[in-house]
This record gives C-alpha cells, sequence and structure tokens, in this order.
C-alpha cells in the first residue's frame, strides 16, 4: 500500500502546527519549509478547516493553528479521512472485480487482515506523538479521539473499520 502525497502532507502540516501551539502559520511558511506549492498546501488547509481540525485567519496578520487536541488526534482517523482509496486489490471492491481466482483465492483475506492490521498501528499513534516534545504533553480530558470526516474531493469508497 502507498499513501497519496495528499496524505502525507496532511500530516506534515498537522505535525507543523502541533509543533507551534501558541503561534499563527502561513500557508507560505509551510510550503517554503516542506517545499510544496501553496496551492497543492490550500486544499489540504481548507479541507483540514472544513473538518474542524484547523482554525484558518485571512488577511494581513492571518495565518493557521491547530484547533484540534494533538493528543486525541489518532494518525488513523487522518489516514482514513485523507486517502480515497485503500482497496489494496481488485477483490476489494466487488463492483469492479473480475478476478477468475476470488471465488477459491485466501489473499483477499490476507490483504485485508494486513490493511486492518496497518490501520490498528496508526490508530495507536497520535499527532502529539509525532509533534515536537512540548506538543506532545497530554491536555487534561484527552482521552477520547477526534472524529474526522472524508475529504470533501474523494470519491466514494468502503472504509475499513476504525
Amino acid at each position: 500500500m502507498r499513501l497519496a502525497e495528499y496524505t502525507d502532507y496532511t500530516l506534515r502540516v498537522l505535525m507543523y502546527c502541533a509543533a507551534r501551539p501558541q503561534q499563527l502559520v502561513t500557508i507560505g511558511e509551510l510550503a517554503q519549509h516542506h517545499g510544496v506549492s501553496k496551492n497543492h498546501l490550500m486544499k489540504i488547509v481548507n479541507d483540514l478547516a472544513r473538518q474542524g481540525v484547523l482554525e484558518t485567519t485571512r488577511g494581513r496578520g492571518g495565518g493557521l493553528r491547530l484547533l484540534a487536541d494533538p493528543a486525541r488526534l489518532r494518525v488513523g482517523d487522518v489516514v482514513r479521512a485523507a486517502e480515497t482509496d485503500f482497496r489494496l486489490v481488485e477483490c476489494f471492491d466487488a463492483s469492479v472485480n473480475e478476478c477468475l481466482l476470488s471465488p477459491s483465492c485466501r489473499l483477499k483475506q490476507l490483504f485485508d487482515s494486513a490493511l486492518r492490521a496497518f490501520l490498528k498501528e496508526l490508530d495507536g499513534a497520535t499527532l502529539a506523538d509525532l509533534a515536537a516534545p512540548a506538543a506532545a504533553t497530554p491536555r487534561p480530558g484527552a482521552s477520547q479521539p477526534i472524529s474526522l470526516r472524508r475529504r470533501s474531493d474523494a470519491a466514494p469508497r468502503k472504509l475499513p473499520p476504525a
């Protein structure tokens, strides 16, 4: 499985903001730091703002900051919300499956188990675990994970359960 660049930069935007909890971060700053176009980051930031994870302020002196508690934001939830396709093999999607081996194939079960294990491992880490040590201090009441919605432009797909 390979994560989309969109997911990679979504995580990097969140990590950058989590490491700077008292500061407004600009798109230009993020673009320069990660070597990515501002337009690409704008789409990511807009999606995260719609999900209620980031707060954005327009205009001079504006920027963005993390609204979500990094200790409650599970990496697995971020990946589920950002990725558009978890089909590791054709048979994961019955609407396009034309594999002749499907009725007797055991690979689907193996790949399904592997995907669930991958996501379970990601669910064991929070944004605070990935951010700078100063942001990794859990806040009081930070025991429940935050629920994220899927990307606004993502095509419907079957998500593995959390």
